[in-house]
């Protein structure tokens, strides 16, 4: 039996207050204002083009709050719709210019100052109104004498009737000059619904309204609606974003009773439900209402923040995307290697709600891979990204000094630790304590970077490489010396010791044809492990492969591989041949992966710039099978790193795999032997099997 989750006992709302509503007649839009203001509204819609702040002029018009108001329009006196009336606050912005000179001591005043002074004032007011599935934007021309008006006084207002809106829908309104001179107002208002307007009998939807019932089974989530059994009615799910604009997410058309089962992940805190009903069967016209049963649901939120991701854009940019609005905090912070929380910093972000969907800029003057930024919601650490590790390297063991200056430029410095903030040139038993004279020294001498820079405060990183362990360096130098003289001589002497060490890692990639091949390659690995190698092949992850997907897996694998100083090994096959040469002849496209786990496809879009950008020499290897394919088959874009012939070349092969200067000529053929001996019943198996994988018509087998 399905467990009670929550209940929506409900004709589509939850408002307990009853409003009485003042009912307007007709279709037509209209506006009027205050006295001392007049205004007109444009017909039709315009488009709503904020465009960016420009300075003003002189004195203009600004709209510097809204107010909202619920009124009926109504058609007929039983068919009427809900309609917000929105009302504009007008103030003055900007100054006149004033009088230089002897003007200012009872000169002849400027006859273009006194002529603009008895002008009007004009603004273009747009109001911007969103709400599911509807948007628009209207024009409303104000002006007033300027001789009645001050700078910052507040001239009146303007009354727009009005935007119709669904029942228990959320609207947005934006309003803003054009051009603009300040950043625009907005406003969002959740609408009531029947339950609290005395309208039931002017609006039709009212008439027909359906009880929703929400409740759990598992996994699933059942959204059971009671309706009449020839009640016919439109559903939409849909995303109800605060930014940017409303994302439809489904639709059907239904009749009667339903219910509709969601799986509990699909749950968003912004997920509305929208029903579209068609009051009389022989009018197309229908009415509509929503309402978003999950904004409060603890699972839905827990789905927001898995489904939230941060991005890093270099040079200074960053982005969370996410399937709604979160509320939530962004801070930058530093994090230290070696472990430990990443220590906020000023400046903060932004506070106000992070925006979601949209590159911000970080206010820095310079970055540094020690800086991090984290999300956070109800003081609880949701992200955090530190600065494109990708590009800038690893964590760094800089010491980041915090300067604060007073009113009277007087300034303090303090270094940040674990433990604090510790003042410079104190008697602290700590790092910084100890070197705040050298500290000081190398941000005098402009040895520091600095991140960030206000009239109060600055960030600074200064490098510490050349004071960790100062004191006993040479200690510590002749100790690793003595060390690595007895690990050297105790590896020349003990060569099966070294055979059990890890080895160098090798990322073994190749094109799935089929299980013949696969066999092969699998046995290539097998005894590529038997040397002293770490073999990473795709065959042996495929759990991995199936839960990161091809490319995030290649992606991990390579950039482990190449920081470990190994090499990545692409062995060509007539498919992989055809893959390359489809990738190059498309330009930068991604050749569609060629089965679920074809690490091979996905990584052309990683592997293929590397060659192309020169790159490559040093950390690819290319190989393919004797009597497989032509060594002339293989694209000329890769024969700029060694490419061998399997078995027939496996000494130079396993010579190139191996650490350099190991190991002897002698071991080294006697590999070869045995890998050889791996290798040839899997290549024998596959050159008699029936369906070779070669094409004839591409040249790829040999001898063609």
């Amino acid at each position: 039996m399905p467990v009670p989750w929550f209940l929506l006992s409900l004709a589509l709302g939850r408002s307990p207050m009853v409003l009485s509503l003042e009912r307007l007649v007709g279709p037509q839009d209209t506006a009027r204002c205050s006295p001392g203001l007049s205004c007109h509204l444009w017909d039709g819609d315009v488009l709503c083009l904020p465009g960016s702040i420009v300075s003003a002029p002189g004195p203009v018009l600004v709209p510097t709050r809204l107010q909202t108001e619920l009124v009926l329009r109504c058609y007929q006196e039983t068919d009427c719709d809900l309609c917000v009336r929105v009302a504009i606050h007008l103030a003055v912005h900007g100054h006149w210019e004033e009088p230089k000179g002897e003007e200012k001591f009872g000169g002849a005043a400027d006859p273009e100052l006194e002529e603009s002074r008895n002008a009007f004032l004009q603004a273009q007011v747009v109001l911007s109104f969103q709400a599911y599935p509807t948007a628009r934007c209207v024009l409303l021309e104000v002006q007033v004498p300027a001789a009645l008006v001050q700078p910052g006084q507040s001239v009146g207002s303007v009354v727009f009737d009005c935007f119709e809106a669904a029942l228990g829908a959320e609207v947005r309104i934006w309003s803003y000059t054009q051009p603009r001179y300040q950043k625009e107002l907005n406003l969002t208002q959740h609408l009531p619904d029947c339950k609290g307007l005395e309208v039931r009998d002017s609006i039709q939807s009212c008439w027909a309204l359906p009880w929703l019932n929400v409740s759990a089974d598992g996994d699933d989530v059942h959204l059971v609606l009671d309706v009449s059994e020839d009640q016919r009615f439109g559903l939409s799910l849909y995303w109800n974003q605060v930014q940017g604009p409303t994302k439809p997410w489904w639709h059907r058309n239904l009749t009667g009773p339903q219910t509709i089962t969601l799986n509990h992940t699909d749950l968003f805190p912004c997920l509305c439900i929208q029903f579209l009903f068609q009051v009389w069967p022989l009018e197309p016209d229908s009415v509509r209402t929503s309402i978003c049963p999950f904004r409060e649901d603890p699972r839905a939120h827990r789905n927001l923040w898995r489904a939230a991701r941060l991005q890093l854009l270099p040079p200074r940019g960053w982005r969370l995307d996410a399937p709604c609005s979160l509320p939530a905090e962004a801070t930058l912070c530093w994090q230290a290697p070696g472990g430990g929380p990443c220590q906020s910093l000023v400046p903060p972000l932004p506070p106000a709600n992070v925006t979601v969907n949209k590159a911000l800029e970080l206010p820095l003057l310079n970055v540094h891979p020690n800086l991090c930024v984290q999300v956070s919601s109800w003081e609880k650490l949701q992200l955090q990204e530190c600065l494109w590790v990708d590009s800038l390297g690893p964590l760094k063991d800089d010491m980041l000094l915090v300067e604060t200056r007073d009113p009277h430029n007087n300034r303090s410095l303090c270094a940040l630790e674990p433990s604090g903030c510790t003042p410079l040139l104190s008697r602290a038993s700590t790092r910084a304590a100890r070197l705040g004279e050298q500290l000081l020294q190398d941000l005098q001498s402009g040895q520091c970077l600095q991140l960030w820079d206000d009239d109060l405060r600055a960030l600074w990183a200064c490098p510490m490489d050349k004071y960790v362990h100062q004191r006993w360096a040479l200690v510590w130098l002749a100790c690793l010396l003595f060390v690595a003289v007895l690990f050297l001589l105790f590896l020349f002497r003990k060569d099966q010791v070294k055979a059990a060490t890890r080895g160098r890692a090798a990322l073994l990639l190749y094109s799935a044809e089929d299980s013949g091949f696969e066999r092969l390659v699998s046995a290539l690995a097998s005894a590529l492990c038997q040397l002293p190698l770490r073999v990473a092949v795709d065959l042996w992850s495929r759990r991995e492969l199936s839960a990161q997907g091809p490319l995030a897996w290649f992606h991990a694998q390579r950039r482990q591989t190449l920081q470990e100083g190994g090499v990545v090994v692409l062995l060509f096959s007539p498919g992989a041949v055809v893959l390359c040469r489809e990738w190059l002849q498309d330009g930068a496209s991604t050749p569609a992966p060629q089965g679920p786990h074809d690490a091979f496809a996905a990584s052309l879009s990683c592997v293929l710039p590397d060659f192309l950008q020169g790159r490559a020499p040093g950390r690819y290897v290319g190989a393919y099978f004797d009597g497989l394919l032509h060594s002339d088959a293989v694209p000329a874009l890769f024969r700029s790193v060694p490419v061998f012939s399997l078995p027939s070349q496996l000494p130079g092969f396993l010579g190139t795999l191996q650490e350099p200067g190991d190991p002897s000529p002698g071991l080294l053929r006697e590999r070869a032997r045995l890998v050889s001996q791996a290798l040839q019943p899997a290549l024998d198996q596959l050159l008699k099997a029936p369906g070779d994988p070669g094409d004839p018509e591409d040249g790829t087998r040999d001898g063609t």
